[in-house]
C-alpha cells in the first residue's frame, strides 16, 4: 500500500506539476504528516523533489525528470475502462484503482497531450442513470465481477419470470444499462449466451472451476444483437395515437420510440394541430400504463382494445377521486 502511495505521489507531481501537501493528502486520503514523511522517503531514495515555501509553494519534480514506472497492473488495466465512470467504478470496488490507472496513463503522456487529457476530463462527465431513477447496485455485483475477471464458474439461485431456479453459469461479461447491471453468461453445458439481471441473483457460490472463454466472443456486439432481438420480440403491438404539440414534446423528452403517420390516414379522429404517430408497445396493459401519464395530451386512435382499456382505467381513476372528493365535502 505504501509503495503504491509513493508511486502515486510521483505520478501526480509528474502529471500535474507543483502540488501542495494538503492537495496531495486530499487526493490520496491520508494526513499531511504522512505526505511529508513520504516526500522525505522519496528524496532519500534519489527522487529529485523540490519544495517551495510560501503561499504559492508546494512540491515539484526537477524540470525534465521523469519516472518510467508507469506500467499498469492487471486490475488497473481492468479499471482503466471505468476511469471516467466514477459511480460504476465505485460499485465494482475499482474507484481507487481506476484513479491510479488514469494517473499512470496521464503521467506517461507528453506535456501537451497531458494538458489535452486534463481538459477533456474537466469538461466531460458521463452519468449512466436516467432522470428520476435510482442507481441499482446489486449486493452480489463484486462477486460476479470477480468471476467475470477470473473466468470461473458460479452457481446461482436466480429469479426469472418463471420463478426461482438454480443454475451453473460461465460469466462472460457485465453490462450497465440505464442504471441496471446485467450479466451475460453461458449456462454450463449449453451453447449460446443469455442475459441475467444481477438484482435477480439471490445467492451465489463460486465453484472454483475455470472455464474456457470463447476466443472470439464480442460482448458489445453480442449485447447489440441481443437488444435488437429483445425489442423485436417485446414490442409485438402498435398503438396508433394522436398527440398535441405539448404531448409530442413530452414523448421527445422521454425518448419514446414513435413514427409519424400521415394525418389524413386517421382523419377526422386527429384534432386540428395534432400529430398522428404510431408507437410500439409490449401489450395492451403496457400501452395503458404508458399512455395514462400523458392525460389529455394524447388521444388513442387504435387498436380498439387499447382504447377501451384506457377508457376503463380513466373511469376508475375518476371514480377514485370523485369518492375522495365527496368524502372531503362531508
Amino acid at each position: 500500500m505504501k509503495a503504491s502511495r509513493l508511486l502515486s505521489i510521483m505520478m501526480m507531481l509528474q502529471a500535474r506539476g507543483r502540488m501542495t501537501a494538503p492537495a496531495l493528502a486530499q487526493a490520496l486520503e491520508v494526513s499531511e504528516r504522512t505526505i511529508l514523511r513520504d516526500i522525505d522517503q522519496l528524496s532519500n531514495a534519489g527522487v529529485p523533489i523540490w519544495s517551495d515555501r510560501g503561499r504559492n509553494g508546494g512540491f515539484q519534480l526537477r524540470e525534465g525528470w521523469r519516472t518510467e514506472l508507469t506500467g499498469l497492473t492487471e486490475r488497473e488495466a481492468h479499471a482503466l475502462f471505468l476511469a471516467g465512470l466514477p459511480e460504476p467504478a465505485t460499485a465494482l470496488g475499482l474507484d481507487a484503482i481506476a484513479a491510479s490507472a488514469r494517473l499512470k496513463m496521464i503521467a506517461s503522456l507528453p506535456p501537451e497531450s497531458r494538458e489535452q487529457a486534463d481538459r477533456v476530463a474537466s469538461r466531460l462527465y458521463i452519468d449512466t442513470v436516467d432522470w428520476y431513477r435510482a442507481q441499482e447496485t446489486p449486493p452480489l455485483l463484486r462477486e460476479v465481477a470477480d468471476a467475470v475477471w477470473g473466468a470461473y464458474r458460479i452457481e446461482v439461485r436466480y429469479e426469472s419470470w418463471r420463478g426461482m431456479s438454480r443454475r451453473e453459469l460461465e460469466p462472460l461479461g457485465l453490462v450497465l444499462k440505464g442504471g441496471a447491471w446485467y450479466l451475460v453468461a453461458r449456462v454450463a453445458g449449453r451453447p449460446g449466451a443469455l442475459t441475467f439481471r444481477l438484482a435477480n441473483i439471490h445467492e451465489l457460490k463460486s465453484s472454483g472451476r475455470r472455464f474456457k472463454r470463447p476466443a472470439r466472443f464480442d460482448l458489445a456486439g453480442h449485447w447489440r444483437e441481443a437488444m435488437h432481438r429483445y425489442e423485436a420480440d417485446l414490442y409485438r403491438l402498435t398503438a396508433h395515437i394522436a398527440v398535441s404539440p405539448r404531448g409530442e414534446k413530452w414523448l421527445l423528452n422521454e425518448r419514446i420510440k414513435t413514427l409519424p403517420v400521415a394525418r389524413d390516414a386517421w382523419s377526422p379522429e386527429v384534432p386540428a394541430g395534432w400529430q398522428a404517430l404510431s408507437m410500439p408497445i409490449e401489450s395492451i396493459e403496457h400501452g395503458v400504463r404508458k399512455l395514462l401519464g400523458y392525460a389529455s395530451e394524447v388521444k388513442v386512435i387504435g387498436p380498439p382494445a387499447l382504447k377501451h382499456k384506457l377508457i376503463e382505467a380513466l373511469s376508475r381513476v375518476n371514480d377514485l377521486y370523485r369518492q375522495a372528493h365527496e368524502s372531503d365535502e362531508q
